[in-house]
């Protein structure tokens, strides 16, 4: 994981004079909310704390677009592990490091040298003045301290492309001082757009719809079909460690599992042949529609993506969306594998789901796939399979676990 600064580790352990380990949050879209901002900004700020408790219960004050992060005599190392966590809270750009210093020419003075001791190469010099009383203009401020930094340390200014960035941002009542920065996640406050159900198969697309979801906001639940009996638990492992890698986004994650080897037994026996693919996943979707609306769950997510695997088709997706009320979304609709697996491998799902199982899915695979379902065809099918009776049996059926991010117990 990317590092706050390049400062050598003993380096960044001691303390500038009369300064205060904090973390300083930069949002993003958030801030365009308008009248909305402050609700916005209210579920960001219990989000972060939320995430963090693990570590130390924090104070985060909501200020000018910025968020602090404090605690009460915290040490360097605790405040650089809530930055570490707090990256993968949604609606998070940057999150920074920093020194609280007095609101004096003299204690900045003091933060910027301490910061910049022991780093070779250029820097360059970012002030932010939100408090106009400030006896310094931004620019003022930027060839003050360059100065002082060039003269002290040998180190060359270069305004394009520093290899440091020294940033000073002056704010009601204290200074910020702090190199570098984490990038966070970006996209908007978990539990802002609604809660929806996840479809999670074990492969690597779903876990990438659910963190996109995620991103725009809502607050997902998991839904996973295993094989059994007829299968091993080896699938629902790996849907339950899927899980806890994509708890740190929102935590408290919950995934329901339900035995689906039964009714795959049942769509094979009906005559379904090449439709059975087809036939299973309307099953599995109004399965899912059940238990969405238990959880007051306003839409399912799926890993489809357009023509990624011959079931893929337009009239495919099409007849999909027959089979339930509720919308599904579809984060990965326009996207190729390569982008998909860059983006698992990202938020470290990729090689979990990498992992051996029996996917329920092929146990009743055709050799060749139906591209163009007819509805119709579909729903005499399940006319034979009594299929509202069979969904909610498997509703029914459900077993709920909790993982944990960072849990190996969970």
């Amino acid at each position: 994981m990317t590092t706050l600064d390049t400062a050598p580790a003993d380096v960044r352990e001691h303390s500038p004079v009369d300064g205060e380990p904090c973390v300083l949050l930069k949002l993003g879209e958030v801030v365009l909310k308008g009248k909305n901002r402050e609700q916005f900004e209210r579920r960001l700020a219990d989000n972060v704390r939320q995430a963090v408790r693990p570590i130390a219960r924090v104070d985060v004050v909501r200020r000018h677009g910025v968020f602090i992060v404090r605690k009460h005599d915290a040490d360097l190392a605790t405040m650089e592990r809530v930055a570490q966590r707090i990256t993968d809270v949604m609606g998070i750009v940057w999150a920074h490091r920093a020194w609280l210093v007095g609101k004096d020419v003299a204690s900045v003075e003091r933060a910027a040298l301490e910061l910049m001791d022991g780093r070779t190469g250029t820097f360059a010099v970012r002030s932010r003045r939100r408090d106009k009383r400030f006896p310094m203009t931004s620019t003022e401020l930027d060839r003050h301290i360059g100065g002082l930094v060039a003269e002290r340390y040998g180190q060359p200014v270069k305004l394009k492309d520093p290899a440091h960035t020294l940033s000073i941002e002056v704010d009601r009542d204290e200074v910020f001082v702090y190199c570098g920065g984490l990038p966070g996640q970006g996209g908007l406050p978990v539990g802002m757009s609604g809660r929806a159900l996840v479809l999670m198969s074990g492969g690597i697309d779903s876990p990438v719809a659910a963190y996109r979801m995620m991103r725009r906001g809502l607050r997902v639940d998991y839904l996973h079909f295993s094989g059994m009996p007829f299968t091993g638990p080896e699938s629902i492992y790996k849907a339950y460690a899927l899980v806890r890698e994509l708890d740190k986004f929102q935590g408290g994650s919950r995934l329901f599992v339900i035995p689906f080897g039964k009714a795959q037994q049942q769509i094979k026996s009906s005559g379904a042949e090449r439709l059975a693919v087809i036939a299973q996943r309307r099953l599995m979707l109004r399965t899912g529609e059940l238990l969405a609306r238990r959880l007051r769950g306003g839409a399912l997510i799926t890993g489809d993506a357009l023509g990624q695997v011959s079931s893929q088709t337009l009239t495919n997706i099409t007849a999909l969306d027959d089979a339930v009320e509720l919308p599904i979304l579809r984060p990965l609709v326009g996207m190729d594998k390569v982008e998909i697996m860059d983006q698992a491998r990202r938020i470290r799902t990729l090689s979990i789901s990498e992992l051996p199982d029996e996917d329920c899915c092929t146990l009743l695979a055709p050799r060749r796939a139906e591209t163009k379902a007819k509805i119709d065809d579909l729903r005499r099918i399940e006319k034979r399979l009594d299929v509202d009776e069979l969904a909610e049996l498997l509703a029914a059926s459900v077993q709920e676990h909790r993982p944990v991010y960072g849990d190996p117990a969970s």
